[in-house]
């Protein structure tokens, strides 16, 4: 019988022992004053799911400007690199790969996370979504434009987060440049209305994530960093396709053929954009052909889908979100054709081991 296509090594750039990923997810453990991650949460919860064969963990601020959620941890300062040096070490020893996702949420923030200052955007437009505060829901507002000095501290600020990744110990970075985040919001045209070099043509809107990619290369090997797309999100977060949205993704897809990166991670729809005229409705069909380096493909996929994909050539490897909460040994089931455990909803942000660290592993 021939191996599954999602248990086959991959090694093109990064050596994988299989094609399962462990997606990155917001679980807002973090619960202490510096943000911290903790050896007794964090650790064990990586090391639980560290048969995958890549494990990239919640996206984590790269400054405070950057945080716009309870409890996310950084890596921005001292305490949360030696916190994430304990997390890194029990994946380690645990045969696994961690990467950590590199965040700014740019507008999607709110005053109360900034001491009263205003979030940050390409643009002062109000995404009329809202944002989780440490006093619950409460409505987004216009945010600041950002100045070219803002530019280029954030600039900074994510190749710093780098070279703190590299001190924690994990084997690479992703940038988080998708789901209606700082980076989707200069790419968009209704969240980037500039009229300088970071707005207009789309080689402007895309300047930025292009700066912050070759500012991180300075510090850790290209082939040791990926990047997070998400091409046809739609009315998620205030982002609204134009005839502009593809085209821009497909520049930005071709442009990273000149780079030598780990992977391009790419999201199929979020939501039904089948009568979006401007819309994508199979991302890895339609970028593949236009990436010659690794493609990884999320959002819904489950063992056959994922198995799929791989054999029809669409994509590389295939990140697995919600599965791998309930089920630590995601990669095990798969090998064994064993029946998957359901998560629970309610403790995706809750603080503590519930519904984080106490699914069991099967019992074959």
């Amino acid at each position: 019988m021939n191996k599954q296509p999602l248990l086959t090594p991959y090694n093109k750039n990064i050596n994988l022992k299989n094609r399962v990923v462990m997606a990155p997810m917001t679980r807002s453990r973090a619960a202490n004053e510096g943000k911290v991650p903790t050896n007794d949460l964090h650790g064990l919860y990586y090391e639980q799911r560290a048969s995958a064969g890549l494990i990239i963990t919640e996206g984590s601020q790269v400054s405070e400007r950057a945080v716009g959620y309870i409890n996310t941890p950084g890596i921005h300062t001292d305490a949360q690199v030696e916190g994430w040096k304990q997390v890194t070490k029990r994946v380690h020893d645990k045969g696994g790969t961690i990467f950590i996702q590199l965040w700014h949420v740019g507008r999607m923030s709110h005053p109360d996370f900034h001491n009263g200052e205003l979030p940050l955007s390409a643009s002062a437009i109000n995404p009329n979504a809202q944002s989780y505060t440490p006093e619950g829901f409460k409505d987004t507002v216009t945010p600041k434009e950002m100045t070219i000095e803002d530019i280029k501290t954030t600039v900074n600020d994510f190749k710093q987060a780098a070279a703190n990744a590299v001190k924690a110990g994990f084997d690479g970075v992703e940038i988080h440049s998708s789901n209606g985040y700082l980076f989707h919001q200069f790419f968009n045209g209704t969240s980037n209305k500039r009229t300088d070099e970071y707005g207009g043509s789309i080689e402007n809107k895309t300047r930025f994530f292009f700066e912050v990619l070759d500012a991180i290369k300075e510090v850790i090997p290209q082939e040791k960093i990926g990047a997070r797309f998400n091409p046809s999100l739609n009315g998620v977060f205030g982002m609204t396709m134009d005839e502009d949205t593809i085209p821009t993704f497909e520049y930005i897809i071709k442009k990273l053929n000149d780079y030598n990166l780990a992977y391009v991670h790419l999201s199929e729809p979020f939501t039904d954009v089948s009568e979006i005229p401007y819309a994508v409705t199979e991302i890895a069909k339609h970028f593949r052909p236009l990436y010659n380096g690794t493609l990884m493909i999320n959002t819904a996929f489950d063992q056959e889908k994922g198995n799929k994909i791989i054999e029809d050539g669409n994509a590389d490897l295939v990140a697995f979100g919600k599965p791998f909460i309930s089920n630590p040994d995601l990669v095990e089931r798969f090998e064994n054709n064993l029946e998957l455990a359901d998560w629970d909803n309610d403790t995706f942000y809750t603080p503590g081991a519930k519904g984080y660290t106490d699914y069991p592993k099967a019992s074959k």
